[in-house]
């Protein structure tokens, strides 16, 4: 690449199911913007870290959803953490971090309004951004509290509970006081949801995994979040308390299939009288502070644990990453390292 361009990602083609590999993305390049062309409230600002995360899958699709569709020539969208290369703007200046919805770029033009300073509390660090006081953690935070009304005594089974939301889930349902069941894809995120705190995990992939989840479930679940759906979300059906609540999160277990299956059991919300409801985070930005200050409290104290798989090479290793979200390989939040940061200076600390 030539210095005086910057790379991005783009749809190039709209998969119909996988991601393909040199099909779905296609790299473009981009002049750099120099500083005099810059307009009074925009910042330069250079991309450091790309969030990964389930939903993009979601987005190459041309059907409805709580977002228009990506289209095609279109820059690959997601939350980064980025730093101010220039600014004019009386608000940033160069060498602070930000947080923004730039995406996959390795550089962008932003206005001030839609930057923001990137807060780090004690114990804290600068990914922790993108991961649990970014939409993750806030994600987990709404849906367990707002949405599964978590409270102590409860059995709260968490779906996808190594990922990084789930992981965030189950130490919240923790810290509430309910007992927690994580169902995960590795012995090896078996043993991580032990170390986080949960009373149970089981691999889904475990050919005993049906029974061993009935025995889990012989209390029946109180609380039910889903990030992956399908099997898994039927057989959450059939060990429903009544009156349970089940969060529906993600789906990501359908997100690549041409023939999507739903719960054969469907009829258990009836006869359960469960109450099975969607959300997505930002229906709640306006309470976003007030969350992110209690998330920065837990993290602070010792009580929030996170893992991160960030995976290297730039923005070319984008779409690489989001093939091994789907397959699984990744433990807690999944990263991109655009470009490596030493952070210090520039970093606004101890409050959130």
């Amino acid at each position: 690449m030539d210095q005086s361009t910057y790379q991005s990602i783009v749809l190039a083609k709209r998969p119909t199911s996988l991601i393909v590999s040199g099909e779905t993305f296609a790299v473009k390049e981009h002049e750099i913007v120099k500083a005099e062309n810059l307009k009074d409230g925009e910042v330069l600002v250079d991309t450091l870290y790309l969030s990964v995360d389930p939903g993009m899958r979601v987005l190459l699709n041309d059907t409805r959803s709580y977002i228009p569709p990506m289209q095609i020539g279109e820059t690959m969208s997601g939350a980064v953490i980025a730093k101010v290369v220039v600014s004019k703007s009386s608000k940033f200046s160069a060498g602070d971090y930000v947080t923004c919805y730039t995406g996959w770029r390795e550089q962008a033009v932003v206005k001030e309004e839609d930057l923001m300073p990137l807060e780090v509390p004690a114990n804290g660090q600068l990914t922790d951004a993108l991961g649990v006081l970014g939409t993750t953690g806030l994600t987990a935070y709404f849906g367990i509290i707002n949405i599964g009304k978590v409270k102590a005594g409860d059995f709260v089974v968490v779906s996808g509970a190594a990922g990084a939301t789930g992981s965030v889930v189950c130490q919240i349902a923790k810290l509430k006081g309910a007992k927690v069941l994580g169902l995960t894809g590795s012995d090896d995120k078996v043993e991580w949801l032990k170390e986080l705190g949960c009373d149970g995990a089981l691999n889904y992939k475990n050919p005993n995994f049906p029974t061993q989840f009935k025995e889990a479930t012989k209390d029946l679940i109180d609380v039910f979040f889903d990030n992956v759906g399908g099997e898994i979300l039927e057989l959450a059906l059939s060990r429903a308390k009544a009156y349970s609540r089940f969060v529906m999160c993600g789906s990501i277990s359908q997100y690549n299939s041409t023939k999507p299956t739903g719960p054969k059991n469907i009829s258990m919300i009836i006869v359960m009288r469960i109450r099975m409801e969607g959300f997505i985070v930002y229906d709640y930005a306006k309470e976003f502070p007030a969350a992110r200050k209690e998330l920065a409290q837990w993290l602070s104290e010792g009580n929030l644990r996170r893992k991160e798989t960030i995976i290297k090479g730039g923005v070319g290793a984008a779409e690489k990453a989001l093939l091994a979200l789907y397959e699984g390989t990744n433990t807690g939040k999944l990263l991109v390292e655009v470009k490596a940061e030493n952070a210090s200076a520039g970093l606004r600390l101890g409050t959130v």
